[in-house]
Formats: C-alpha cells, sequence, structure tokens
C-alpha cells in the first residue's frame, strides 16, 4: 500500500541521524535474559532495531507491508525486526539494548519502569482482553477458588501473570499456595495440554488457539487486562525524534488501515501466528479494541496504579514509591500527540472533499 510520505514533516538532516544503542548495567531488575542479549543488533548507526509481537497486530501489519522500509528509505536507514515472544521478552530487549522500540502490556511497561529500566510508553496500540485464566478440555477446575493448591503456568513480568494474580486476590485465594510455573506463553500452553499444570495465565493469541482444541476459559475480566504499551528507550528518544515520530507516525497509518480493511488484518495475524483466519479473527472482533485514542493518560494511570499495589505486595517491587515515580515519569506523550493530530487533519480534510 503505497501512502503518502510521512517524511515531509520530519527534519531534512534525518539521513545523517545516528541510532545509538545503549543498554543498562548494574540494575537487579529487570535481568536481561540471554535470547535477548544474543539478539542480532546492528550497530552500525544506520538501522532502527523495532520489535513485532503476534500479540501487536500493528506491529504485524508495518512489518508484512513493508511501510517503515517505505517511509525510512530516503533517509537510507534500515529496519531491523526482532520478535518478542511476549512482554517480559521485549522489555529484556529494551533493556539489553537489542532493540529501540518494544510492545509490551502496559503493566509490564510500568514493571520495567519502576525497576529501573529506562523506557517511555509512546503509545497505545491496542485494547486487548488478551489474558484469562484456562484449564483443560476435561478439567476439574471451575473457577478462580479452585486453584489452591494446584499449579498453574504464567510468565511472569507479563499481563497474564498480574491477570493471575488479581483474579487469586478478588477470590480470596493466598498466591503462596499456588505454584506458578514461570513458562513463556506458547510453552504453558504446551504444559497444559501434557497435564503438566492444572491451568494457564493464557495470552492471545495463543489462548485463542488453545479455546479452538478445547481448553476451557473459567475466568475473564476485561479490567484486569492492561493496554497495549508501544514503548522506546530514553536514549533513542533523545537522541533520535525523527525516527521515533515516523514510527509513531506509522502505527497511526496502520491502525487507520486496520481499522478500514478488517479482513486483511485477520489474514495477516493469522499468517503470522499460525491461526486459522476465523480464529484470529475472533481475537480481532471480540478480544481486541483497535480503534481507541492512542495517547496514554488519565485511564491508562488509573488503571496501572490499582496493578501497582499487586507489584509491591507480591515483591516485584520494591517499594510503592517507586511505582508511583514510574507512574509520573512512563509516557513520552509528544509524538503521538503529533502523529494523531495529524491523522485527524487527513481524515476531515479526506471527508470534506467527499
Amino acid at each position: 500500500m503505497k501512502k503518502t510520505s510521512l517524511l515531509a514533516s520530519v527534519t531534512a538532516g534525518v539521513a545523517a541521524l545516528a541510532l545509538v544503542l545503549t543498554g543498562c548495567a548494574g540494575e537487579s531488575k529487570p535481568v536481561v535474559t540471554e535470547e535477548a542479549a544474543a539478539a542480532v543488533i546492528d550497530h552500525t548507526g544506520e538501522t532502527l532495531n523495532i520489535d513485532f509481537a503476534t500479540y501487536n497486530p500493528l506491529s504485524l501489519l508495518i512489518k508484512n507491508y513493508g511501510w517503515l522500509e517505505e517511509e525510512l528509505a530516503e533517509t537510507g536507514i534500515k529496519v531491523n525486526w526482532v520478535q518478542s515472544q511476549s512482554s517480559a521478552d521485549a522489555n529484556s530487549k529494551l533493556l539489553a539494548g537489542a532493540i529501540d522500540v518494544g510492545s509490551t502490556a502496559g503493566s509490564a511497561a510500568l514493571l520495567a519502569r519502576s525497576n529501573g529500566s529506562p523506557i517511555k510508553t509512546i503509545e497505545i496500540f491496542d485494547q486487548p482482553e488478551w489474558a484469562a485464566l484456562v484449564v483443560g478440555p476435561d478439567s476439574k477446575v471451575k473457577d478462580v477458588a479452585d486453584l489452591e493448591g494446584k499449579t498453574v503456568a504464567a510468565k511472569k513480568g507479563t499481563d497474564p501473570y498480574f491477570f493471575l494474580l488479581q483474579a487469586l486476590e478478588e477470590a480470596g485465594v493466598d498466591p503462596a499456595t499456588v505454584t506458578i510455573e514461570n513458562l513463556a506463553h506458547a510453552d504453558g500452553k504446551a504444559a497444559l495440554f501434557n497435564s503438566s499444570v492444572d491451568a494457564w495465565a493464557g495470552l492471545d493469541p495463543i489462548m485463542a488457539g488453545a479455546e479452538n482444541e478445547g481448553a476451557q476459559l473459567i475466568y475473564r475480566n476485561v479490567d484486569f487486562n492492561s493496554y497495549g504499551f508501544l514503548n522506546a528507550t530514553e536514549s533513542f528518544l533523545s537522541k533520535n525524534p525523527d525516527i521515533a515520530q515516523v514510527v509513531t507516525n506509522v502505527y497511526e497509518q496502520a491502525r487507520q488501515y486496520a481499522i478500514a480493511n478488517p479482513d486483511a488484518t485477520y489474514a495477516v495475524l493469522a499468517a503470522a501466528s499460525g491461526l486459522t483466519v476465523p480464529v484470529a479473527k475472533t481475537v480481532i472482533t471480540e478480544r481486541t479494541v483497535i480503534d481507541i485514542n492512542p495517547i496514554p493518560g488519565k485511564k491508562q494511570t488509573t488503571l496501572l496504579k490499582g496493578i501497582g499495589k499487586v507489584f509491591v505486595a507480591n515483591g516485584d517491587v520494591a517499594s510503592q514509591a517507586q511505582v508511583d515515580e514510574a507512574l509520573k515519569t512512563l509516557y513520552d506523550t509528544t509524538f503521538i500527540k503529533k502523529s494523531y493530530k495529524d491523522i485527524d487533519v487527513k481524515a476531515t480534510e479526506a471527508a470534506e472533499a467527499q
């Protein structure tokens, strides 16, 4: 899909900008995983390292259609796509400097920032109901209260993990009585089906595939799901604001495309995640809201305040003061406000021309 270039609004000297990647050393949390440290990184100063994830449908559209490459072609800057398997994975890669821009749940972004990771949320990519508690087809576990004394698979540092903790708290189940297996999302699904665990804190689109195979969702609560946050390292934003602007502009173009072309969006998600198109359609139409205000603000902060208390109670963050400070400094809305304004202007002009 050929679009009018977004680079007209970008400073003329952008081609000479260096994309410098920096990691964070000496911090106990979050931890840089071996996978993140081993990620392919281009340090030549001419590459944008950005993630794609099956839980971020806009990233899949942008990668599939080459829209970032198109917009950056005139600058000579290359685009290096790195897959994030989970929010925790994305946070680890951001911390390691393997990516400049990464996709996480809002809860994971707050967790990382609370523990010293130098990231900023630059926009909201969607509002998902992507986490739920899942059991096998023949499970005797019927509700959250039944999880006492059971084993549950959940990837720590991700929305499903914090969804589980919130659900246990609501049901009056002491988390200490539940054995949590720290498994990647796909491994959690596998463990559920081979009966290695009693339940799984699942994530779409993998969860939708499991449900299609007979798994049961025993507990859903959209209010326990945080938004999809697009984050960038502070060093990238300060040294390369023009490229950050291109990224947010392209993301907003992708949002408009997804809204106008749902069938294409289902197909791209299906191809990227290995799901059938009908299951991908369920993920997008029933458990994902893409047509939202992408500027992070009061609504997201109110939600994260509640989740932040869970961090402290569970020992994931040492103090409430760290969470409070992270909430004050997490968002950088500079780029998305300009992108969103430009999109609105273009939409108004197009409507008036009809």
